[in-house]
């Protein structure tokens, strides 16, 4: 007696199709019912539609035939893209109206924590000496940011998809911060899937130090629906970092050992629940011009062979926190060289800067052409741009070099053109040594490939409309 197989459900066209399986060796075709050209009792059917899949009795030759086909459509639908939108960082905001400096005194860690300490709960792990040292970072540089919805019926939030953090959170309706009142902030009481956890946390980014409460609710990015998703609510958001953002919130990537609110972070929960077909996530950052378009595309579930070229450089995670790898090397124009016996780097999306070791930094610096400025950043003299030297960093035993045009940032500060080194001296100590951080100005060259099934990093060149 023929077997009835159980077929797993895949989007299709809105119409009702068939596939059609002959006898015998015959292909199966996608068929609408009038196009059938053998007699109903003699074609074995499948009806399509954009909610279900039902399945009709198959032989055991044809049920595999069918799986097949099925698979391999449902596979290429799996993976779900979320649109980045550029902004201008918060450094570039505060700068262009004349209160970055303050800003930077104002924001310093050791001030912030003297400042604000006697407002987080007593033992607050973010607060402890050290931390800020050890947590990245800051999102004053971050540009690429996404829109999530928390809740239902669904919230909308604008956020970071960081994988220098593991932490969710969106600012609460409660917040009594200024950036809360600036930003779309969740409420609780209009979700009927939130379920109230009680338990608080504090995050420390650096320059920007948040305290909220813990809950679960259902969130969405995409097609992806993360059902009794822990997440934190921001009440307290003391200093300015968080003012001037365009986004609301962060979702970080990072492995669970990173978070700072209990339970797993969202993409754990989306491979636990399968949600994804495969357990990898893509970024592709454009550069800055009008025709770039995405701007920036975040890719759940899997890797789109159209935003790079060539072959993809596997790099294993040496550690599972960060998405943290090794790194051969670091030379200038091929002469100097960092690193020489190897050190260890972090893939960080929640920046635009390339970070390092502060005394290997001052080095970099110099040999750019860079000068420092009172506030800690390094100009460079726009003019010379085409002089200066190439930047290669050695991950995997492939060479992967920054022109001065790659690793520049051009602002303009009123009515002339400033350059800024995208490097800047990070002091992140970690068991394995000095941690590098390759942010934006790295990863907007070269697609990358986070895989959790494997533990892994790829990188692959990027493709951008020609300027």
């Amino acid at each position: 007696m023929p077997e009835t197989p159980q077929l797993t459900p895949f989007s299709a066209e809105r119409q009702r199709l068939y596939f059609e399986l002959p006898p015998g060796d015959g292909a199966p075709r996608l068929i609408s019912e009038a196009e059938s050209s053998l007699p109903t009792e003699e074609a074995h059917f499948s009806c399509l539609t954009s909610a279900d899949l039902q399945s009709v009795t198959l032989t055991r030759t044809d049920m595999l035939r069918l799986l097949l086909l099925l698979l391999s459509t449902w596979m290429g639908s799996a993976a779900v893209r979320v649109p980045l939108r550029r902004v201008p960082s918060i450094r570039t905001q505060l700068r262009a109206q004349g209160l970055l400096e303050d800003f930077l005194k104002d924001n310093r860690p050791d001030m912030f924590n003297r400042r604000y300490a006697q407002c987080y709960p007593p033992g607050t792990p973010s607060l402890r000496l050290g931390r800020s040292s050890e947590k990245i970072y800051n999102f004053m540089d971050a540009q690429y940011y996404g829109e999530i919805s928390l809740g239902n019926p669904p919230q909308n939030f604008s956020v970071i998809f960081d994988t220098g953090s593991a932490d969710l959170w969106v600012p609460s309706s409660y917040c009594v911060s200024q950036a809360c009142a600036l930003h779309r902030r969740f409420k609780a009481f209009e979700s009927n899937s939130f379920h109230h956890d009680g338990r608080t946390f504090g995050i420390h980014y650096g320059s920007g130090h948040l305290l909220g409460v813990m809950g679960r609710d259902t969130v969405k990015i995409g097609e992806l629906t993360t059902m009794n998703q822990e997440f934190g609510e921001s009440v307290y958001e003391p200093g300015a970092t968080f003012v001037t953002a365009k986004f609301d919130g962060v979702l970080g990537l990072a492995y669970q050992s990173l978070a700072e609110i209990l339970g797993n972070p969202v993409f754990d929960n989306m491979m636990a629940q399968k949600m994804v077909d495969q357990p990898v996530f893509s970024f592709y950052l454009s550069r800055r011009t009008a025709t770039s378009i995405p701007e920036g595309e975040l890719l759940l579930g899997g890797i789109d062979e159209d935003l790079y070229t060539g072959p993809i450089n596997w790099l294993p995670v040496s550690v599972k926190g960060y998405w943290q790898i090794k790194m051969e090397s670091v030379a200038v124009q091929g002469v100097s060289s960092f690193c020489p016996r190897g050190c260890q780097a972090i893939v960080d999306t929640g920046t635009s800067l390339i970070g390092g070791p502060t005394n290997d930094m001052l080095s970099l610096q110099q040999l750019i052409g860079a000068t420092p400025t009172n506030i800690g950043e390094f100009l460079i003299d726009c003019g010379r741009l085409s002089s200066l030297p190439h930047v290669t960093f050695v991950l995997g035993g492939k060479e992967y070099t920054l022109t001065s045009e790659q690793y520049v940032r051009k602002e303009m500060f009123g009515n002339r053109d400033l350059c800024f080194s995208g490097f800047q001296a990070i002091d992140i100590v970690s068991p394995e040594g000095p941690l590098w951080i390759l942010g934006d100005v790295f990863l907007t060259e070269y697609y990358s490939i986070f895989d959790r099934g494997q533990d892994r990093v790829g990188f692959a060149q990027a493709t951008h409309p020609i300027e």
